[in-house]
């Protein structure tokens, strides 16, 4: 009989993580929402009590989905887990995650904690999340290198409190797959209660074996597994959730493994991570990468042609690359601009569509055919934009090879507008100096500092749309930003806004 391995997806908890994303409230929801349609067993939504944003995040969600059970983050104090209490009220399926540092340097270095005084805590704690009437996740951060005694102790008080899930994270990466495999024997030889609640594994990708130590901890018991879309998440990221969902799919059977994934929603799914967070895999990024199902050798495509299993373990339409293109162009209405904006998984209410749906016509005048990756981008970015301090008023460029470049912007807000020109090494340096003329009286920094940047195109074709994608650093903290249009210098702008508008919520936010 087979084994049915429980997905939980934590992309809106630790891979909002990654350096430069910052979700909105609408962003996290259509992402639960593609989410729940994917299949996932459990979504992490949110760390209630980190932010006003991450509680309404989870209430939002919790209030949103029905098929899947929505999971709150709480650190080993009551007052955390009051929050995700909380924020959890309207869930159909409610899960307090519940954690705690247990190796000896996370204990001695960042909590300032005795072993008993982290023991006392998870069983006062757990206890307490159990009383809440919510299904409780018990997470032993650092668990690899923690002592495996202690961490056994730590285990045995949380499912005496009352954890009906425990979860063994290797919160650095730091595991290998035969060590993994064996803590997990271990654990469950010398603490008999885990054999009465579902075993987790949590695994960091610094060392690339994110995806192999989770395999490896399914195969040592663990009937659920903790990864995100397309692998985002601090540092080098998480297991990523398409690899282990077509590793089972492939392999499963063999394996005495299946899960509950409708794995045609991967490759949605995965693209509208990207557009949202701006992230978009490697192109030798298995199962979602562009190059995932691309051959360009003779003889493979010579395989291919007469028979995909030579060279395709995974049929393309398995993961979602069946789904027609609906091309649509500038006499295209309303109407089957919203029905698109649905299929590739936007909830838009009537004033989002009417303005995505201008700004794409504005765009579909400038091009031929508007294809799903047109709508995607046009979409995120009205989505990016909705919550920003600063709208792009009008701007001018003046620019050669003989003089210097110079930009007069202009920029709107529920103040007013600010205008200011600033020099500039080139039209788009000049740009965006003149946004931070504008914009750093309201940042709360030292100055910003460019990253990154840079200019791809969306679509092939002389009239593609180009889409800019920046990041900045300021007040300490990464930000990053995105705009579309057919115009690159335009594209820019919006872009380089978007991240400063970002910083400008973050600096709100602190100071409330």
């Amino acid at each position: 009989m087979e084994r049915k391995i429980i997905f939980f997806d934590t992309t809106l908890r630790d891979g909002e993580q990654t350096p430069g994303v910052h979700l909105s409230v609408k962003q996290k929801a259509d992402v639960a929402r593609a989410l729940e349609k994917l299949g996932v067993d459990v979504i992490e939504a949110g760390f209630p009590a980190s932010s006003s944003g991450d509680f309404e995040a989870v209430s939002t969600i919790s209030a949103n989905v029905k098929n899947a059970t929505v999971c709150a983050l709480a650190r080993a104090c009551e007052a955390d887990v009051d929050a995700a209490a909380e924020a959890l009220r309207g869930a159909v399926r409610p899960r307090i995650h519940v954690f705690i540092a247990t190796s000896d340097i996370h204990l001695e270095k960042k909590l300032g904690m005795t072993r008993d005084e982290a023991l006392a805590a998870v069983g006062k704690t757990v206890s307490y999340a159990a009383s809440k009437g919510a299904e409780v996740q018990f997470s032993a951060e650092d668990a690899t290198r923690s002592d495996r005694g202690f961490l056994a102790e730590v285990l045995r008080a949380a499912v005496r409190s009352g954890a009906k899930i425990i979860n063994i994270p290797d919160t650095v990466g730091y595991t290998t797959p035969e060590e993994f495999s064996d803590l997990f024997r271990y654990l469950k030889d010398t603490v008999p209660e885990l054999r009465d609640v579902t075993m987790s594994a949590h695994c960091h990708d610094d060392l690339g074996l994110a995806v192999s130590n989770s395999l490896s901890a399914v195969m040592a018991g663990a009937d659920q597994v903790e990864c995100t879309v397309n692998g985002i998440g601090e540092r080098a990221g998480n297991a990523a959730l398409e690899e282990i969902a077509m590793i089972l799919s492939v392999r499963g059977a063999g394996l005495g493994l299946t899960h509950g994934l409708n794995t045609k929603e991967i490759i949605p799914t995965s693209r509208m991570i990207s557009d949202i967070t701006g992230i978009h895999p490697s192109p030798n990024k298995a199962v979602v990468g562009a190059n995932a199902f691309t051959h360009e050798s003779g003889i493979h495509q010579h395989g291919i042609i007469r028979d995909r299993e030579t060279y395709e373990i995974i049929d393309p339409r398995d993961v979602g690359l069946n789904e027609s293109t609906i091309t649509l162009g500038k006499l295209s209405g309303r109407h089957a601009f919203a029905e698109r904006a649905a299929l590739l998984g936007y909830a838009l209410n009537d004033e989002a569509i009417k303005a995505a749906f201008q700004r794409f016509k504005e765009i579909a005048d400038k091009k031929e055919t508007m294809t799903d990756e047109d709508v995607r981008a046009i979409i995120s970015e009205y989505l990016d934009g909705l919550e920003g301090k600063f709208r792009i008023g009008s701007f001018q460029i003046q620019s050669g090879n003989k003089i210097k470049a110079m930009a007069l912007i202009t920029l709107s807000s529920a103040d007013g507008e600010i205008t200011e020109a600033a020099p500039g090494d080139g039209p788009v340096d000049a740009s965006f100096n003149a946004i931070n003329k504008i914009a750093e009286p309201f940042m709360k920094s030292d100055g910003v500092a460019l990253v990154s940047y840079g200019i791809t195109a969306v679509t092939e074709g002389t009239d593609a749309l180009g889409e800019a994608k920046v990041k900045i650093r300021a007040g300490g903290a990464l930000y990053t930003g995105r705009g579309v249009s057919t115009d690159i210098i335009k594209a820019s702008i919006k872009a380089y806004l978007n991240a400063v508008n970002k910083r400008i919520s973050a600096a709100e936010s602190a100071s409330e």
